[in-house]
């Protein structure tokens, strides 16, 4: 399917929704945050009280030695999607050294966060910045996990004390694809229909340019999650990344792809991001085999311009910064109502170097707050 032109569904894509998952073998993996059920037969508990080490228990105490002796331990959620990144960042890891492709010697540790376990309310009523990081960020700085893979889209711009977040992998698409079983496009949404997102971003610029939809905006869960709530008819029609619909192999669900004219990415969409504890020297070492500095400075150009405007998951902000034809970085970027009813644009040009993008993110920044004045954005 060519994915970057706009074609309808047909009935028998319904079964193709929710079918892919990551399937990259995983030598070792543990889970935190999870409650896993107890196993118990007469035959572990004899085994438990003659202290042996076959079976169950043998199998326990290999899983700890494994994760004791991995050289190094990824830190991650437990999404097909966050687990597809994790998957990808220990490839690019064994592909450039050796010694990684031993077996156990990169262990992934699945970490449940605040933003995975409370799935009933919006974002925003929830807290919105590091919901998706918090609970990673502290096994990274506890020393439980070597480093976290994030999305890039999900963190801060502040990164919490003794950890630093030095490499990017090389950007995926940025743009935002429409999935729908009964249109092609946006435009072709008849009015009242009902657009599912969790995102006020999309929200804000769906209502903008199309107010005779309607926005459902507590459409939350991973991508198989959302994908099913669609197919079962609780919306007509909703929004994804398309970076994460490439890595999970599932773009054959896109109706179409939306042009960044049409609805701006939220900062550092596409992007991954690894963190490490700001003294680990060796795994600094790692990351930075693995670095793309192009994509690096674009997403700290785009993470300065939200930086500047202080955004929140209460706040609809969209930016995207990039490499035009003639080397230089160009940046657009955009804040919005909640409602939709006023939109703020504005664009920057100038050298691709770090300093000089950040200043023009911090800049582009401090136009908007200024255009859009006190109370714009509300809480």
């Amino acid at each position: 399917m060519d994915i970057s032109s706009s074609s309808s569904f047909h009935q028998a894509h319904k079964v193709s929704l929710l079918r892919r998952q990551p399937s990259s073998p995983v030598n070792s993996v543990s889970v935190i945050g999870f409650s896993l059920p107890q196993i118990t037969s007469p035959s572990l508990d004899k085994c438990r009280r003659k202290g042996s080490s076959f079976g169950v228990v043998r199998a326990c105490v290999a899983v700890e030695e494994k994760t004791r002796t991995a050289i190094i331990r990824i830190g991650t959620r437990g999404s097909p999607l966050a687990l597809a990144q994790a998957y990808e960042t220990r490839a690019k890891l064994q592909a450039k050294h050796q010694e990684l492709t031993e077996e156990g010697a990169i262990h992934i540790e699945i970490i449940k966060t605040t933003g995975d376990k409370i799935l009933s309310q919006p974002l925003a009523d929830i807290g919105g910045k590091g919901l998706f990081t918090k609970e990673i960020d502290e096994a990274l700085i506890n020393g439980h996990i070597d480093i976290a893979v994030h999305s890039m889209k999900d963190v801060p711009t502040y990164l919490p004390e003794n950890t630093i977040l030095p490499c990017n992998l090389v950007r995926e698409d940025v743009r935002d694809a429409f999935i729908c079983l009964t249109a092609a496009s946006l435009a072709e949404l008849p009015a009242g229909s009902i657009v599912g997102t969790a995102s006020l971003r999309r929200k804000s610029q769906i209502l903008h340019k199309y107010p005779s939809l309607a926005v459902e905006e507590n459409f939350r869960g991973n991508v198989q999650t959302r994908l099913s709530k669609l197919q079962g008819g609780k919306v007509h029609a909703t929004l994804l990344a398309l970076a994460g619909l490439k890595r999970l192999s599932m773009t054959e669900n896109v109706a179409s792809v939306l042009s960044l004219d049409e609805m701006l990415p939220a900062v550092a969409q596409g992007a991954i991001g690894i963190a490490c504890r700001t003294d680990d020297d060796k795994m600094a070492s790692y990351l930075a085999s693995l670095n793309h500095e192009e994509t690096r400075l674009a997403v700290a150009c785009e993470r300065a311009f939200l930086e500047t405007l202080d955004g929140s998951c209460r706040t609809p902000i969209a930016g995207y910064a990039a490499k035009d034809e003639e080397g230089n970085c160009y940046f657009r970027g955009l804040v919005a109502s909640p409602d939709g009813t006023r939109v703020l644009e504005t664009s920057r040009k100038g050298p691709y170097v770090f300093e000089d993008m950040v200043k023009m993110g911090k800049d582009a920044g401090q136009e908007l707050l200024s255009r859009a004045g006190p109370g714009f954005f509300g809480n």
